[in-house]
């Protein structure tokens, strides 16, 4: 129970790695605000799971990339459940498009969402932790392509390794204040996203052979290791990013 007592608000927690982490954080002790941007009756479900095991859970629909929409989430989940511990920023996107033929929009978009919308999250989080004279954590959620190069990603690559710099960047800045900001990289999880890899059996075995471990993750493995970012157990840590990805970075 190593989050007992704390209430955490996870960004992009209907499905997926978001999910896997708010399972865990309830399962730790804490009551979870699950944010979603379009498939509230996925994250209803996951609200019930995290009641189911005796904590509270809300919902609540933002756009990560929405200034207006993240101040009123924050005030919500302040207001419903209580003063905010940790902020997990999973949202995001990812769309494989071939350097060439990337348009203004799609760099945008999904800039917008996977970078900006973690500055900005943050930066409403923070604003509010300081001014209540409160300590907090913040778990920016990356990926292994911060480390590993991979084909039509030339606008999606670039985030999550930027998000490193603002992770550290934010550290410095916002430790000394009483938050400490870490960073989880994941590799290859078995989700829904990633439906499409596991499901080829003419391309699956080639990046499973690049995986020391041999295996795709699980979310609630991403999950185990933001709780412990998230916790306590962790107060000597910030600043830092880990690759969650089973050795694929490095092999």
């Amino acid at each position: 129970m190593k989050l007992e007592g704390k209430v955490a608000l996870i960004t992009g927690a209907s499905r997926g790695i978001g999910r896997g982490i708010a399972e865990v954080f309830a399962e730790e002790g804490a009551d979870v605000a699950v944010n979603y941007i379009a498939s509230g009756q996925a994250a209803e479900e996951v609200a019930a799971w995290i009641r189911s095991k005796g904590r509270r859970a809300i919902t609540v629909q933002a756009d990560v990339a929405n200034r207006d929409q993240v101040e009123a989430m924050v005030d919500r989940v302040w207001n419903e459940i209580g003063p905010i511990d940790v902020l997990v920023n999973n949202a995001g996107i990812e769309t494989i498009v071939p350097f060439l033929e990337l348009t203004d929009e799609q760099w945008t978009r999904l800039t917008d969402v996977n970078l900006r919308g973690e500055w900005l999250c943050s930066q409403v989080f923070c604003r509010r932790v300081v001014a209540a004279g409160r300590k907090a954590t913040i778990v920016n959620i990356g990926s292994v392509q911060a480390g590993k190069v991979l084909p039509g990603r030339t606008h999606y690559a670039p985030t999550k390794l930027g998000l490193e710099a603002l992770t550290r960047n934010m550290s410095a800045e916002m430790t000394p204040l009483g938050i400490r900001v870490n960073c989880v990289h994941p590799g290859l999880i078995d989700t829904d996203m990633t439906a499409w890899v596991m499901k080829r059996p003419d391309l699956l075995p080639g990046i499973l052979a690049q995986i020391s471990l041999g295996r795709a993750g699980e979310p609630r493995e991403i999950g185990t290791v933001t709780a412990f970012f998230a916790s306590d157990e962790a107060s000597y840590l910030t600043g830092q990013s880990i690759h969650v990805d089973g050795g694929w970075v490095g092999k």
